[in-house]
């Protein structure tokens, strides 16, 4: 069994010029569970998904994967622990399916070493996983959106990370693509951070939430504890009721116009 990583944030503050972005968050991400970030557009979801994977470097505070800082990690290091799956998936060579999910694997190869038949089963797996077996010999470019979208997480989980970070990954899909990248994120039981816009399902699909504005946490706490109409109200400036539908047991968000 793949050891787990825990994912830990201390006091982080992320500037972009002159405006201070992320103010002084605190979060864990641990016990392979699936953990959320919600706000509205501009609250620094995305600004702070990227101080996490070094995109953006913070001002600010500390980032640990278990007990190492992430800066003081070499850029191989990170990857064998932790994937990354954007919002915006742009593909500059016309590769296949499954060229691009053995790119996956690069940090766990040498220079110029050859995948293994480990490194295959993986690729393989991954492409079961994300129901995209069928579609390997495929180019990228004839696949839609939200098939695109599954060769992303398939490439991140090729790369067999204990923790993934994604940022709305169903975002700009068809709900039934939704669903499916949702679906299949959960079932991966590893420790995972993901950037979410729809309230009901990250209440659907998600372990703990974070609720983030003006570059803060607000709230937290685990979806039938957070996900109240006061905090909604609050977080994004919507009047609306909450109720467990009867058949699901889900957590539904019924807005008012």
């Amino acid at each position: 069994m793949k050891s787990t990583t825990d994912l830990r944030v201390e006091n982080i503050h992320v500037k972009l010029g002159d405006s201070l972005i992320i103010d002084g968050i605190d979060l864990n991400v641990c016990n392979n569970s699936f953990t959320a970030i919600l706000g509205p557009n501009g609250s620094g979801k995305s600004t702070l998904l990227k101080s996490i994977y070094r995109v953006l470097k913070p001002c600010m505070g500390y980032i640990y994967l278990n007990d190492r800082e992430i800066p003081e990690m070499t850029g191989k290091e990170v990857a064998k622990k932790m994937s990354v799956v954007s919002q915006f998936q742009s593909n500059s060579f016309d590769y296949t399916v499954e060229e691009t999910v053995f790119t996956g694997r690069t940090p766990h190869l040498k220079a110029l070493e050859k995948e293994s038949s480990e490194d295959k089963k993986i690729v393989k797996d991954a492409l079961i996983k994300t129901g995209l077996l069928e579609y390997k010999d495929r180019s990228i470019a004839t696949l839609s959106g939200g098939e695109k979208q599954r060769v992303a997480l398939a490439r991140a989980i090729a790369q067999n990370p204990s923790i993934m970070i994604l940022d709305e990954p169903s975002n700009h899909l068809d709900i039934k693509y939704q669903i499916e990248i949702l679906s299949i994120i959960k079932k991966l039981n590893i420790n995972i951070l993901a950037a979410l816009h729809d309230v009901s399902l990250a209440a659907m699909f998600c372990d703990y939430i974070f609720f983030i504005k003006g570059g803060k946490i607000r709230y937290q706490g685990i979806p039938k504890d957070i996900i109240t109409k006061e905090i909604l109200k609050d977080i994004y400036g919507v009047d609306c009721e909450i109720f467990v539908h009867p058949d699901t047991n889900n957590i539904c968000v019924s807005y008012y116009k």
